[in-house]
């Protein structure tokens, strides 16, 4: 085959994507302070988008050095499982926030732990099921004139997907706008019981509608094209349409850990502590709530 450029970009965005998720996976796996529910849910969004990363990569391996439809069917599989866990990831990260705030005096209890790992069950097993219709047949091998933008996955499996992220962002907007007023009302009760300024309560809501839009508005930039386009596009349309608005997609399995990793305070400790024993290793975590993440 003739090397595809978008190919070669797309692996190389799953390369940087596997490297920078595999670091959250291994600081939460192996640092015992780390599981915590809202640690359990980062380290559920890192595994999903490591996953999308080594699927990228393997997808370029098979195509140009193992081309079969078999192999193509294990890759595309693999694929939608992971990047549908990554965005079921996210609304479950969402949710947590949301009940954080909304239950703040029942947050840190038993029933928490019990509610995440119903969340981390129904998230993989809906994902895995995603991920397996293809194998299982559902896919226009045999069938060309129903194959959708995104070969071997058929216009419908396509279609199916693409509503199921409009649902995930339709929720995950509506509990951020939530949000949004829980953080304005508390600013405000802590500005009355505090004597702040109203400046102060003015740049602390700020900040915090601020990082949630940032937030909102970063989901939605990279997977809104290709959600529209799954549904408004067709098999015999440019392949060149479908790279231009899957590339950005990968690009928000490069951002997660950026947003909801590497700017935690005690994951960075940790990592200064491997990079260069800036801190000790022995110090307490403080406790914090997925709000302040």
């Amino acid at each position: 085959l003739t090397l595809n450029p978008w190919d070669v970009v797309l692996c190389i965005s799953g390369t940087i994507i596997s490297c920078e998720n595999a670091i959250v996976v291994v600081v939460i796996f192996y640092t015992p302070a780390f599981r915590a529910p809202m640690f359990l849910l980062i380290g559920s969004l890192a595994t999903a988008d490591l996953l999308a990363g080594l699927g990228l990569i393997l997808h370029f391996a098979f195509v140009y050095f193992i081309p079969s439809e078999a192999v193509s069917l294990f890759t595309v599989g693999l694929l939608v499982t992971s990047f549908t866990a990554s965005v079921s990831s996210l609304l479950t990260i969402t949710i947590d926030r949301y009940l954080s705030l909304y239950n703040a005096l029942t947050y840190y209890s038993e029933r928490t732990v019990t509610r995440t790992y119903i969340m981390l069950i129904l998230t993989w097993g809906a994902s895995i099921c995603y991920g397996l219709l293809p194998i299982m047949g559902w896919n226009c091998l045999k069938e060309p004139s129903i194959c959708s933008i995104v070969k071997p996955l058929t216009k419908n499996h396509l279609i199916i997907l693409s509503v199921s992220f409009f649902m995930v962002f339709a929720v995950m907007l509506q509990l951020y706008v939530q949000i949004c007023k829980i953080i304005c009302r508390h600013a405000h009760q802590i500005a009355v019981q505090r004597h702040f300024l109203a400046s102060s309560h003015y740049v602390t809501t700020r900040k915090g509608i601020a990082t949630l839009a940032i937030i909102l508005g970063t989901f939605a930039s990279c997977w809104l094209p290709f959600a529209v386009y799954c549904l408004l596009g067709d098999y015999t349309y440019p392949a060149l349409y479908t790279y231009v608005t899957l590339l950005p997609a990968t690009y928000n399995s490069m951002i997660n850990p950026v947003i909801y990793a590497f700017r935690n305070q005690e994951i960075q400790k940790v990592l200064w502590t491997v990079c260069c024993g800036c801190f000790s290793p022995t110090v307490p975590f403080r406790s914090r709530s997925p709000s302040d993440v």
